[in-house]
């Protein structure tokens, strides 16, 4: 089911200078062909979007881009079969899923305008002294200016959702630069911003023909703010290129800590923990990766989520019945095999899965007990493999849960009431679980990774507030004395 296409850029006057095929990562077919962007792409991109956002007498006024987004909700709800089978051949996430990733993104646009309805600026309080007598003090918000997106494989109709509509939704002009496997999704949500009335410069995508073409347009002076979700070498790498001034949100990886207690409901976290582990094949920035048992209950954990492990069907992300699709390209599937065979050799008890399916996919593992500082206890395996490591006491598992330098989200699984406050309050993690898995989110929370895992907040809300400034106003007047 090729796409004979060629997708061109959307860039207002960019000239392409080259193609690049989009395959589909289950059989490496030829999905469609993208125009990618170098240099005079760019500065095109950064000129279009600079203008439009210098004239301030046509900035887009606030019931213009409600209304744009409320029609663009609409169209995605009437393509929202088209566009979940769209994401599922080009990113390789099952169908099933890509529908729930489809509804997400939609509810997204929608939370956008719900926050420009409730969302606004705020009284600052005076007539405390003689200084902020008879003054009267409030602020509102304005758009930071323009806003670059580079985004990642891994969800490819939200991400772009949650890093392009908040720009909309405050009146930024937005560059995005989709990951170079999964362009297609982004190229159709832009489509669909425009054709529900957004002029073509506040919106405007394209596929790099280089990293240093990304560079180029990271390191701009005209850019107010950078949204980046990949990993964390490639994001604070470019956030060192920002220009003096330039805010940025960083979004990266982890390798999320689940701690399992000796009372916790096995039948209730066993299908919690499976969704978690290996949902989209583990490629997902807080999946289920090292679950944390208390001894008494550590070899049943691993057993259980083994047994259910082998019942998932792992097949073409295309097919409604698969439960699992391939990594996003075969050289993952070597690395998570040299991974998992390391700690095997290491002593860890492979319960189920540890080999290869085919070039494609790896089949959904668990370990029993994987030893201190092999890369599936120690780096984000973005795999489908899940580690089980007994624990006695838990300040111990405490400490491995936190010894690493990635923080994100967190779980605990306990009706113990001072084990689960316990972990709440020392496990470093943005967000913490009670009897629930870690890759847990609703798009209106905040969503964060500290640390070495990111830098700034997330959700739709706290992404519009990014992409704002807050401009006070000070007013005197005798009348206001109070």
């Amino acid at each position: 089911m090729g796409d004979s296409r060629v997708i061109p850029l959307m860039v207002p006057g960019g000239e392409s200078d080259d193609l690049s095929e989009v395959t589909n990562p289950w059989d490496g077919s030829a999905i469609a062909v993208v125009e990618t962007g170098g240099a005079q792409v760019v500065e095109r991109a950064l000129a279009n979007a600079a203008a439009a956002f210098a004239d301030r007498d046509h900035w887009l006024p606030t019931p213009d881009r409600l209304d744009i987004l409320r029609r663009v909700a609409d169209m995605m709800a009437v393509e929202a079969e088209e566009l979940a089978l769209l994401a599922a051949r080009e990113g390789g996430k099952p169908l099933v899923d890509s529908r729930i990733e489809v509804a997400r993104a939609i509810d997204g646009v929608r939370n956008c305008v719900e926050a420009m309805r409730s969302e606004g600026g705020r009284e600052v309080p005076m007539n405390f002294n003689a200084a902020s007598s008879g003054r009267l003090a409030f602020t509102t918000r304005e758009p930071i200016g323009v806003v670059i997106a580079l985004s990642a494989f891994n969800h490819p109709v939200n991400l772009i959702v949650h890093q392009v509509a908040p720009a909309v939704a405050t009146g930024c002009p937005v560059i995005v630069k989709p990951a170079e496997s999964t362009p297609l999704s982004c190229m159709r949500f832009v489509e669909m911003l425009r054709a529900a009335g957004l002029p073509d410069a506040w919106c405007q995508a394209f596929v790099a023909s280089s990293h240093d073409h990304t560079a180029t347009l990271v390191s701009d002076e005209r850019i107010r703010f950078m949204s980046f979700i990949g990993s964390a070498r490639v994001g604070w790498m470019l956030r060192s290129r920002l220009p003096p001034g330039a805010r940025c949100a960083l979004e990266h990886g982890g390798s999320a800590p689940v701690i399992v207690g000796p009372d916790a409901d096995l039948d209730d976290m066993t299908p919690r923990l499976l969704k978690a582990g290996y949902y989209h094949a583990g490629q997902v920035c807080v999946s289920v990766q090292r679950v944390l048992a208390h001894e008494s209950v550590a070899r049943e954990v691993a057993e259980r989520l083994a047994k259910s492990a082998e019942q998932l069907i792992v097949d073409d992300p295309a097919d409604a019945e698969t439960d699992v699709g391939p990594l996003i390209r075969p050289g993952e599937v070597d690395r998570v095999e040299r991974w998992v065979r390391e700690a095997v050799d290491g002593g860890a008890e492979c319960v189920t899965g540890g080999k290869r399916l085919n070039e494609r996919c790896y089949a959904p593992t668990v370990l029993l007990d994987p030893p201190a500082g092999s890369k599936v206890r120690t780096e984000e395996v973005f795999g489908p493999v899940v580690g089980v490591i007994p624990w006695r006491d838990l300040d111990e598992a405490i400490a491995i849960a936190n010894e690493l330098p990635f923080a994100f989200q967190a779980s605990v699984f306990t009706r113990d009431l001072e084990l689960m406050n316990r972990c709440f309050r020392r496990l470093r993690a943005s967000a913490v679980m009670v009897n629930e898995h870690t890759a847990f989110r609703v798009d209106w929370m905040p969503f964060a990774g500290l640390a070495v895992s990111g830098l700034g907040v997330g959700g739709i809300p706290n992404t519009m507030r990014d992409m704002q400034v807050e401009k006070m106003m000070v007013l005197r007047s005798d009348e206001l004395r109070g």
